[in-house]
């Protein structure tokens, strides 16, 4: 099937657009290719350090002509999703001498759970951590002595962060490492139930807990459809980890070979083999489109739409909102997961997964077949799916029907004719709403806008009952410059308690939401951010706003913006406590949000 008009285009601008960034990338990786080995080149004294706690790998690393793979880990156990990493090293290690290579742990870097930080302090180091991450995976490949490497990383900003770190290395290969989501507890609908109630104040904490702890009961990533998963969807888009190996749960014989599998790849694609894969080769304007082709049809986290660009620059890509919205426009909603609909990861896996998405995607012509992957040369690998059969692992055709058509349509019979993320434009800005969770009639709401500054005026201003009409909360100072942009996942409950009153209610912010923003329609990520001077810092209390997410539109109404100057707020608060102070750096030197809002790109 030939590509679609539309994603031809969009990839065809991209190319045009990063053509002389693109080349001079390129040339900056096959110079770094061309030099060999790099432990090749160390002295006998470099080499002894690098070695000495190697034990029976000792010899073979010392010889040079073994692969050797580095290994970068964001295992650590506050985070369910990557508690099961901490075994994975002996077992890559045992994988690596079966298969003649060499594997060594290169470094660590730091990984926050968004879960336990939404809502506070902590919060708004979350953006930037995905800077610290590449930066820190960065000093981990310093060394220079690896082959390939191998990235154990799933969560909100860490596969972001790494995937910078392995295109700014992108002269060697990388695989990236999944480990899989926890099995299903409490269902997602029920606990946001029950958050709601608590919200409304009926029912007390003790209650609250209890379903929370039955929904995040272990190991595993959580099985919403938040960034997390998202984030496992696009590694499989774009060619970087095995074929359906993200959602494979952890601690399972089919995980483990998976693991293993994905070590015998990484030692395979070296420059010292046959198949030479180079990530930087791979990471190409096709790449980056079939990730958006997957975000759309997905309904996936509104944090994509910033961290992709980061990620693309890295690789000499320019991408730009305006991709995302020509995308959308063309690409179908095949895709119902929490908290777009009721299933989540485990259901949507078992109902064909990705494999049945790219296989439909591909019949339709909008995917790119002609890729490079870890895995192989042409995305119809990723069609197929992994299984435990005498011999091992194998690759099996995946599903061509989807097994539950409540959970998983086919291109040609979506849930929607267009993607899940919307582009919003107008005198306030430039923002995004993911519209898969917003149900039609709320999709358009004009009504007096209630302005505050931080999250926790808007809780207050709930509490005391203040809400009783259609209002358009504006959330504002919430961008990268003003506190580094925490995510106001913690305002839903509290919206949509109004929506469920049968007020008409939406929130603008310059800041960012949670992967799992739910039915209140939320305009986010507005830019120029109000920090910035921005038109949000502009608006008063009463201004009426028009949200039209059908339209694209994000607009004051009647108010000349431009006429009054903008508000001026005390915001040394967010400058010190939990880490902050160190941030200043990074708040100083971020881009907008629209183009990743990243100070190193």
């Amino acid at each position: 099937m030939p590509v679609h008009a539309k994603i031809a285009e969009v990839t065809d601008r991209i190319a045009q657009r990063s053509a002389a960034f693109r080349t001079a990338y390129l040339e900056r990786i096959r110079r770094a290719a061309e030099e060999g080995p790099a432990r090749a080149h160390l002295s006998c004294g470099n080499q002894a350090h690098a070695y000495a706690a190697m034990g029976e790998d000792k010899d073979r690393l010392a010889a040079s002509r073994a692969p050797n793979i580095g290994i970068v880990t964001a295992y650590n156990d506050m985070l369910s999703a990557h508690q099961p990493y901490e075994g994975y090293p002996p077992r890559i290690r045992a994988a690596a001498r079966r298969a003649g290579a060499t594997a060594q742990v290169a470094g660590g870097v730091p990984a926050m759970c968004d879960g336990v930080t939404q809502g506070r302090a902590g919060m708004e180091l979350s953006l930037f951590s995905r800077d610290v991450i590449a930066l820190s995976a960065s000093v981990a490949l310093s060394h220079n002595c690896y082959d390939a490497a191998l990235f154990l990383g799933i969560c909100d900003k860490i596969v972001p962060g790494l995937v910078m770190a392995a295109a700014t290395f992108g002269h060697i290969p990388a695989v990236f490492v999944p480990s899989g989501p926890m099995t299903s507890g409490l269902p997602n609908d029920e606990k946001s139930k029950i958050r709601n109630r608590f919200a409304a104040g009926e029912i007390g904490r003790e209650e609250l807990m209890k379903a929370e702890m039955a929904a995040y009961h272990g190991p595993g990533t959580c099985t919403f459809y938040g960034t997390a998963n998202t984030n496992q969807m696009l590694m499989e888009f774009m060619g970087l980890q095995l074929p359906g190996s993200s959602f494979v749960n952890p601690g399972t014989p089919l995980r483990e070979a998976l693991t293993e599998r994905a070590v015998e790849r990484a030692a395979a694609i070296t420059a010292l083999g046959n198949d030479y894969r180079p990530v930087g080769e791979i990471l190409d304007e096709r790449a980056f489109v079939n990730g958006i082709v997957g975000l759309m049809a997905t309904g996936g986290s509104t944090n994509l739409v910033m961290h992709l660009p980061a990620m693309a620059r890295t690789a000499g890509i320019e991408l730009t909102t305006e991709d995302f919205a020509a995308i959308s426009e063309v690409v179908p909603l095949m895709a119902k997961v929490y908290p777009n609909g009721l299933a989540d990861v485990n259901h949507f896996h078992a109902a064909g997964g990705i494999a049945f998405l790219i296989g439909e995607l591909l019949a339709a012509g909008l995917l790119h077949e002609e890729v490079r992957t870890v895995a192989g040369d042409g995305l119809a690998l990723y069609t197929r799916e992994p299984v435990l059969a005498e011999g091992g692992l194998i690759f099996r055709d995946g599903p061509r029907e989807s097994l539950n058509d409540r959970i998983l349509r086919p291109a040609a019979d979506p849930f929607a004719p267009e993607g899940g993320l919307r582009e919003l434009t107008g005198n306030l800005g430039q923002g995004v709403i993911k519209i898969s969770a917003v149900a039609p009639e709320n999709r358009l709401v004009e009504a007096p806008a209630r302005i505050f500054a931080s999250q926790e005026e808007v809780k207050a201003a709930f509490a005391a009952g203040e809400f009783t009409s259609d209002t358009v909360v504006v959330v504002r100072f919430q961008g990268p410059q003003a506190n580094g942009m925490p995510e106001l996942h913690s305002l839903t409950p509290v919206l949509s308690v109004l929506l469920d009153r049968g007020l008409k209610v939406a929130l603008v912010t310059d800041g960012r939401m949670s992967g799992a923003s739910g039915k209140v329609p939320a305009a986010i990520h507005v830019s120029p951010e109000a920090a910035a001077g921005g038109p949000l810092a502009r608006l008063r209390d009463g201004d009426v706003i028009r949200l039209d997410a059908a339209g694209g539109r994000l607009e004051a109404v009647g108010v000349d913006l431009e006429a009054r100057p903008p508000v001026t707020p005390d915001l040394s608060a967010n400058r010190h406590g939990t880490g902050r102070e160190l941030f200043e750096l990074f708040r100083r030197h971020c881009g907008p949000a629209t183009a990743g809002a990243s100070p190193l790109v």
